[in-house]
């Protein structure tokens, strides 16, 4: 997971220097092209396997929700700077307990309650709306959060029944699919170096979703993820390293927030996963 924030950085500092030039579907679409030509031993062995129809829903979900947060966090990444970017990311557990409250019928205890409010104040210490203006940028990755919530969940629950290399596989299968027709309706010719950017993009990019695959396999998400929060200071010292961004002291202070109220939300999830295996055991 170490490696996975590594290379994630890599990526974000890619498509921050290539800026806004190119609309963020295309370049999020030519990104999941290039990673097909790197996966093309694994999609061959793909097709020779027998998949399970309910596995192949999977796949096209995760890819779905996918597809369109890449497309989002491309047009953020050119717009705002990576620490900001990278802290708004890490509302995505957030998201996922609201979520599991609303939609999956689960209780959310008080202490939980209290760490989900105590991460949007986070959350609006990092965006500040009445303080500045909050631009689309800023409102791109707040959409993106929870849809790549949703993206690493289903990883999550696809690394017991298939092989790393597999969802990774597919996943670059269903996101040129799902970002094709809007990277038609609004291509323009890339040029050279943009394509080599991207392709650039795409070895990290999918190195990282494998490593992070791997990840997921071997350990809880309660003991990875606060391994992937040291992103928010790689991202800080690459933005102010190649692009002279300035450390913005709101952005950590409401980055360290939502690292907390996440941290914390996630350690709740696993213990009330072992109670639950400890009495599905005593039954």
């Amino acid at each position: 997971m170490l490696l996975t924030g590594f290379l994630f950085v890599a990526v974000t500092g890619i498509v921050r220097h290539l800026g806004s030039d190119m609309p963020a579907i295309e370049a999020a679409f030519i990104r999941y092209c290039f990673g097909l030509l790197l996966i093309l031993p694994v999609l061959v062995k793909l097709t020779k396997q027998r998949m399970e129809p309910g596995l192949l829903k999977l796949y096209g979900f995760r890819g779905l929700v996918h597809g369109i947060a890449v497309m989002l966090w491309f047009y953020a990444m050119a717009r705002i700077p990576i620490a900001e970017v990278t802290a708004i990311g890490y509302t995505a557990p957030i998201y996922i307990t609201i979520a599991a409250a609303f939609f999956l019928g689960e209780r959310l205890q008080l202490r939980r309650t209290l760490a989900i409010l105590v991460g949007l104040a986070g959350s609006l210490v990092i965006l500040r709306p009445g303080f500045q203006e909050i631009n689309s940028g800023q409102l791109a990755q707040v959409v993106a959060a929870p849809l790549f919530a949703a993206s690493f969940i289903i990883a999550k629950k696809l690394t017991d029944r298939a092989d790393p290399s597999a969802i990774v596989g597919m996943l670059s299968v269903v996101c040129v699919i799902v970002l094709l027709p809007g990277a038609i309706l609004q291509w323009r010719d890339p040029t050279l170096e943009e394509l080599m950017w991207l392709a650039l993009t795409a070895v990290f990019a999918t190195a990282g979703h494998y490593t992070q695959t791997r990840a997921f396999r071997a350990a809880p998400i309660t003991v990875t993820q606060p391994i992937m929060f040291l992103q928010l200071v790689w991202a800080a010292l690459l933005g102010m390293a190649l692009f002279d961004e300035s450390l913005d002291p709101f952005v950590f202070l409401g980055g360290a927030i939502v690292i907390g109220a996440a941290t914390y939300i996630s350690h709740r999830e696993a213990l009330a996963a072992r109670r639950q295996k400890a009495l599905e055991a005593g039954k």
